[in-house]
């Protein structure tokens, strides 16, 4: 049995990415746990003032909770044909801690969230959110673009760049994946040159080994970035999901000049499935 977080903040893409891990997941035995997270610094001493006599609990937990109680009733509700269990959960902490600490206690195997990219006030916080969990949680995770239409990931594209290896733990992962979920996978060799790399060197090898039982398609692209050739192959290629090999980022990649997983994120169209190498 799976035991797979679903994270919601109430706005309409979170529950559209909750509803998407749903039916992905329907006819399989799933334990769900359904975390809201209320930042410590959302409550602030004027609006505990003007909770007048009110308990600091129905100030801060009480409403939350109603809410909560509320989705996953309609979640019980919208899969009672399902083998699957719902448990609610509420924190007050930074929001990549909490979720951290959830996947350690509830030994949680898949996170699913939403993401409303970074086009708006209310959209910045939750996109922000989003890349923390795939910064600083080290747990799969899949990420539902806003206003998505569940469609089956039955063709996956997975985009390397030139320090990603076909094997491995998370490569591995996403096979289990893939031969569940979806009927073909596209690999994209991406590198900032012509020069060949070790990686890209034993590709041929690595495919014969461990995809000779799956349909693929194998590319190699040069001197492009990585969120171009993505969104370019999406858009010409029948793409329901995008999986990723996330490496650990270094403190100049994340603060001056980006990732490829940040920018993928920015642009997302269909869903994202992240890997920790």
């Amino acid at each position: 049995m799976r035991n797979i977080l679903l994270l919601t903040d109430f706005s309409d893409n979170s529950i559209n990415a909750i509803h998407y891990a749903l039916k992905l997941f329907s006819r399989s035995m799933v334990n769900f746990f359904v975390l809201h997270v209320e930042s410590t610094n959302t409550f602030l001493t004027d609006d505990l003032m003007a909770a007048g006599s009110k308990s600091i609990y129905d100030t801060l937990v009480k409403k939350p909770k109603s809410r909560l109680k509320k989705v996953v009733s309609d979640l019980e509700k919208a899969s009672k044909h399902e083998n699957f269990n719902f448990e609610t959960l509420i924190d007050h902490d930074v929001f990549a801690d909490s979720v951290n600490q959830v996947v350690a206690s509830k030994e949680i195997d898949l996170i699913v969230m939403g993401t409303n990219g970074v086009t708006g006030a209310k959209e910045v916080l939750f996109g922000s959110n989003t890349i923390n969990v795939i910064r600083k949680v080290t747990c799969p995770t899949l990420v539902i673009p806003e206003d998505f239409t569940y469609t089956s990931p039955k063709e996956i594209l997975l985009p390397l760049d030139i320090n990603d290896s076909i094997g491995g733990e998370a490569f591995s992962n996403l096979l289990t994946f893939a031969n569940t979920y979806s009927e073909k996978l596209h690999l994209l060799r991406i590198k900032p040159n012509n020069e060949v790399s070790p990686e890209e060197h034993s590709d041929t090898e690595q495919v014969q080994k461990y995809l000779k039982d799956i349909n693929y398609e194998y590319h190699v692209v040069s001197n492009t970035p990585m969120d171009h050739v993505v969104n370019s192959y999406t858009q010409t290629h029948s793409i329901e999901l995008i999986a990723l090999l996330v490496q650990k980022e270094s403190l100049f990649e994340r603060f001056f000049t980006g990732s490829s997983t940040t920018e993928i994120s920015k642009k997302l169209k269909v869903p994202l499935l992240v890997f920790h190498v």
